[in-house]
């Protein structure tokens, strides 16, 4: 398979990513994913295949996409088409989304359900309210018309809740873990407050 440097730094980085989602716990088996654009002209990106876990993803096991879906490599494996969706949207209405994480993690969903979504009850969280937006759950994105709705809620945010986790961006990779890491230090906090205060924070009087 034939490919610049450009495109191989890219497929180890995001392999590499794959690694360390895996060992923070961050990985939902075969149900979630992660991509990144290749950087250039084109509107490329990269994605895992189906039925390869993530502790297994190697760089050259990546697929390379258009925003359009046409699969550009050389491979006899597929592609989870919900990832498609979530994914070249984000690529389509954000120039800027070098890389792309879509999880469901404890943390994620537990926030994710919450009617009031992300609190500012910590400075962890205090540093990601600000870049955070919601989307509604339209259930599996099969459907290619939602990536107009996603485009909308995007704005200028780098991480969107669904009420099955988050959908999390950035230009660079480790600014990427950087937020991940902040919501999963904040909100499992918050949750445990919740259960041990009934719901609510104690205020000082």
């Amino acid at each position: 398979m034939h490919m610049d440097n450009v495109e191989w730094k890219t497929r180890v980085d995001l392999a590499a990513a794959f690694r360390l989602v895996d060992l923070y716990g961050w990985s939902d088996m075969l149900a979630t994913h992660l991509s990144a654009r290749i950087p250039g002209p084109d509107d490329h990106f990269l994605i895992n295949p189906m039925g390869v876990l993530f502790e297994e993803i190697t760089a050259s096991d990546l697929i390379k996409l258009d925003v359009d879906g046409n699969m550009l490599s050389d491979t006899s494996r597929t592609i989870n088409p919900a990832g498609y969706t979530i994914h070249s949207a984000i690529h389509i209405g954000r120039k800027d989304a070098g890389c792309v994480m879509h999880t469901h993690t404890s943390a994620g969903l537990g926030v994710a359900t919450q009617k009031d979504g992300l609190l500012p009850l910590t400075q962890m969280a205090l540093a990601v309210i600000a870049n955070t937006g919601y989307h509604n759950y339209e259930g599996p994105a099969f459907d290619l018309e939602e990536r107009a709705r996603l485009i909308a809620d995007l704005k200028d945010f780098n991480i969107l809740i669904f009420s099955d986790g988050f959908e999390i961006f950035n230009t660079y990779f480790f600014l990427l873990f950087m937020d991940l890491s902040l919501i999963h230090i904040s909100e499992p906090t918050r949750l445990r407050r919740r259960s041990f205060a009934g719901g609510g924070v104690k205020k000082k009087r």
